[in-house]
């Protein structure tokens, strides 16, 4: 059988390794915060910008929020503050320049509860139950998260909400990754299924208004572009984004399904490394409603992307 899975159990919290042994492929995954801490093919780098072990990510996971799962908001709320139901809540828990960012389940420890692995894939479940009351979120709801490594250097990674309350619950799912493919940003080359991109004010909250953007249509440098900023991802069957050291040939692929219809991508100061995040909604959706999910009491909603690494 080509395909294998390892659980450790002996580290803090479990840590999951998908392998495909025949194509040389493997993933990392760890139950802190159900993220994806590394994702490599045969003769290629890790493309996660990810921790160094276990302890590290609990330790610095708000200083970048790398690979962090975005629930049950992504990006920010404004002034941490929204309604619903005719009713005020605000958040509690990181804030950033006033704005409460990057939800609510990134520091949780999930739990395994499926895993397995065939000829054709491998696989790992993990699942947290959420009912705090205390976060401004008082909402019960279950996240499960199931990352799969299939042939062809592809890993699927599907989010699944169910809404445990007895009302209906406002949700948004999220990813926050950052890549790197062995250079600085500045010298990939870079292209993007998108030419709409949500207009931001001064402290990244969306407007309402949606503009052109007109580079990364076609492969291009992507040399000193400052980038923190949504777009909307053009319903076709073309991959959402495309990342590529063309000095080595290692590519990075990214396709999303149509349950994540936004991209946010950030560059960081230091460059090393850029976050590429599918989204759901865009960020602030708790107020301005823009692709915010309504989930009704006892239903559930998936949302779904895969990468691939052509090396």
């Amino acid at each position: 059988m080509s395909f294998g899975i390892d659980i450790n159990e002996k580290e803090v919290f479990p840590v999951v390794h998908l392998k495909n042994e025949a194509e040389g492929t493997s993933a990392e995954i760890y139950a802190f915060g159900a993220l994806l801490n590394s994702f490599k093919a045969k003769n290629s780098i890790n493309i996660i910008d990810g921790f160094k072990a276990p302890q590290d990510a609990m330790d610095n996971i708000t200083n970048g929020f790398k690979s962090a799962k975005l629930s049950p908001f992504v990006c920010r709320i404004a002034n941490g503050k929204y309604v619903y139901n005719d009713h005020q809540y605000t958040v509690n828990k990181f804030y950033l320049a006033g704005e409460a960012i990057h939800g609510l389940l990134f520091d949780r420890i999930f739990s395994v509860i499926d895993s397995g692995a065939n000829d054709d894939s491998a696989f790992v479940s993990l699942s947290y139950n959420y009912i705090n009351k205390e976060e401004g979120y008082p909402f019960d709801y279950t996240c499960t998260i199931t990352y799969r490594l299939e042939k062809d250097n592809q890993l699927s990674v599907q989010t699944s909400i169910e809404n445990n309350s007895d009302i209906a619950i406002p949700v948004c799912d999220g990813w926050h990754p950052y890549f790197t493919l062995g250079v600085k940003v500045d010298d990939l080359h870079f292209e993007m299924n998108t030419t709409r991109m949500v207009e931001f004010n001064d402290k990244l909250v969306p407007t309402g208004n949606i503009v052109a953007y007109s580079k990364f249509q076609q492969p291009e440098i992507f040399g000193d572009t400052f980038l923190d900023n949504c777009f909307l991802v053009n319903d076709n069957d073309k991959p959402a984004c495309i990342l590529t050291n063309t000095k080595t040939g290692l590519r990075l692929i990214i396709n999303p399904g149509k349950s994540y219809p936004y991209l946010q991508v950030y560059t960081p100061d230091h460059r090393n490394s850029i976050a590429i995040e599918n989204l759901s909604a865009v960020p602030d959706a708790f107020n301005n409603k823009i692709g915010l999910t309504i989930l009704n009491a006892g239903e559930s909603v998936s949302f779904e992307t895969s990468f691939s690494i052509v090396s």
